[in-house]
């Protein structure tokens, strides 16, 4: 990842400020964003900085958190970037927690517990007026007091539209109707709730078998597809879902939710009792 920006010092004064004395670790660097870990006596921080077009989308998140009661945040300016710091969620995500079902040995009766603190996460979140507009398999941590989600870099209070346009995120979690808006417009595109909702049970699916919920071989649409042809066949809704189904009782409540159509699809506070009632 290369050595910390020095014009972020402040972001490290921040992250001492929760840790003490830090030792830091590179954990991802993409697109403009990086993240780093800061450990120390005290505790464990997550830094995150975003640089040229990344400094928005920071920025935005930082907001988000800021304004969410759970989350703790220090944000700043550096250069042409956006830094933030934030208590580092300790804990594993909903992908590693589901590692034993898709390995077949055992453990349902705790994964449905996780799912089901996963689909309540959202719910809440739901509850209180927000749409996450980006859940992934990582993006919910499993922590000693619950189920805490990260990347809020597409969330927004509902009534409100924080940025000039939105070409998605994950592709393979991407409603079908939130796909036909992205190609179809008008920008700025707002993400839903309901979206979340396709998204928690893609991903939920995605951990289940180790697969996306599309069976896009079957559709023609091999390696090296666009995304741009991607988003059209999810919007006209010609890739079939796959028929990998190790843990039917689950899958069969999650392919409900995915094949529904946006009005009759569950609310993420619903999809939390339906996976409730799942016998592990």
């Amino acid at each position: 990842m290369g050595e910390f920006p020095p014009d972020a010092a402040e972001a490290l004064k921040a992250a001492e400020g929760f840790c003490g004395p830090l030792e830091l670790e590179g954990i991802s660097d993409r697109r403009g964003s990086a993240v780093w870990k800061a450990s120390g006596p005290r505790g464990v921080a997550s830094i995150k900085l975003g640089t040229g077009e990344a400094a928005e989308v920071t920025a935005r998140e930082a907001s988000v958190l800021d304004q969410l009661p759970e989350y703790t945040v220090m944000a700043g300016r550096f250069g042409d970037g956006v830094w933030f710091v934030t208590p580092w969620l300790v804990g594993p995500s909903t992908w590693e927690v589901f590692r034993p079902v898709r390995k077949d040995t055992g453990g349902r009766r705790e994964v449905l517990e996780a799912a089901v603190g996963l689909c309540r996460a959202v719910a809440d979140l739901h509850g209180a007026g927000w749409v996450h507009g980006d859940l992934q398999p990582q993006h919910g941590i499993h922590t000693e007091d619950g189920v805490r989600l990260l990347d809020f870099a597409w969330s927004r209070q509902v009534g409100s539209t924080p940025w000039r346009r939105f070409d998605g995120t994950m592709i393979h979690l991407t409603a079908p109707e939130l796909a036909a808006r992205i190609i179809d417009g008008p920008q700025p595109v707002d993400t839903t709730q309901t979206a979340d909702v396709y998204a928690l049970a893609g991903a939920l699916w995605t951990c289940v078998t180790g697969r996306w919920p599309l069976d896009y071989e079957v559709a023609g649409l091999g390696r090296g597809t666009s995304v741009d042809a991607m988003r059209t066949a999810i919007a006209h809704r010609v890739v079939p879902m796959s028929t990998s189904m190790p843990w039917p009782a689950l899958q069969a409540r999650l392919r409900y939710v995915l094949l529904a159509a946006p009005e009759d699809r569950p609310t993420a506070a619903e999809l939390t009792t339906l996976v409730e009632a799942v016998d592990g």
